[in-house]
């Protein structure tokens, strides 16, 4: 039976990667990649990290399998309620799922995929590869490679502990933020951002970096309300420079 690895390969420093990831994509016969970019349009960044990636930690050439990836709802007035927005993820992977096993059909022996970051952590591959399985014309066996995440590398940039003594620390997304606040978290890490709406937190802290482990680092640190100016012009700078941003937060009352 065929296998196909899930590998978190961290935030983007080729350092974090893991030697039992590195061990695991010597072993695969071809990486699958999604591509995100606008048929037509401009190429996906993210497909050319995973390629300089791949040349910095392996001996040959790889075998890169490129999955255009299906576009999803982004619109506010299609994603504005939780069930509407689960709804629009669902369909998402439903198509992701046509597209991977399309791939995997098409092409024989084992599989990587290459994941931002820790697999099991605010990521779909693990959910849409089970879609895959479940549709029953590709059988395979799953290993899963665990990697280091932003929200570590996060920590060890600013040189924090992310919780106070036996504290508790909420890991959320920029869309349920205000929920969480609402429920009285005051300790919250902020993960997958489409933009930043942070002034009704003038008076929190906040530790806060963007493309981790590249180039293109950026951090800031400070009260909300006497830095969140400089996050967004280094949100926007990074991601002119870059042509994408992966943005992390942690914000303490």
């Amino acid at each position: 039976m065929r296998r196909i690895h899930v590998i978190g390969v961290g935030p983007g420093d080729p350092d974090q990667v893991t030697l039992q990831a590195v061990r695991t994509m010597h072993e695969v016969a071809f990486f699958v990649v999604s591509d995100k970019s606008p048929r037509g349009g401009v190429p996906d960044p993210l497909v050319n990290a995973r390629e300089r990636l791949l040349d910095r930690l392996l001996d040959t050439p790889p075998v890169i399998v490129t999955v255009h990836d299906p576009e999803r709802e982004r619109r506010p007035e299609r994603t504005a309620s939780v069930a509407e927005y689960e709804a629009v993820v669902a369909s998402w992977h439903d198509a992701r799922a046509g597209a991977y096993e399309e791939a995997l059909l098409s092409h024989e022996g084992d599989a990587g995929f290459l994941v931002w970051g820790d697999p099991t952590f605010y990521d779909s591959t693990i959910r849409v590869l089970e879609k895959v399985r479940a549709r029953g014309r590709v059988d395979f066996e799953m290993e899963v490679i665990p990697g280091i995440s932003s929200l570590h590398v996060l920590a060890a940039r600013h040189g924090i502990v992310l919780h106070d003594v036996g504290q508790a620390l909420h890991v959320t997304t920029g869309r349920r933020l205000r929920e969480a606040v609402e429920q009285g978290q005051d300790n919250v890490a902020v993960m997958l951002n489409r933009t930043l709406d942070l002034r009704w937190l003038q008076g929190w802290w906040i530790w806060w970096g963007a493309n981790l482990g590249t180039s293109h680092e950026a951090l800031v640190s400070g009260r909300v309300g006497d830095v969140l100016a400089e996050i967004e012009f280094l949100r926007e700078r990074t991601r002119a420079k870059a042509g994408w941003v992966m943005d992390i937060y942690l914000l303490r009352r």
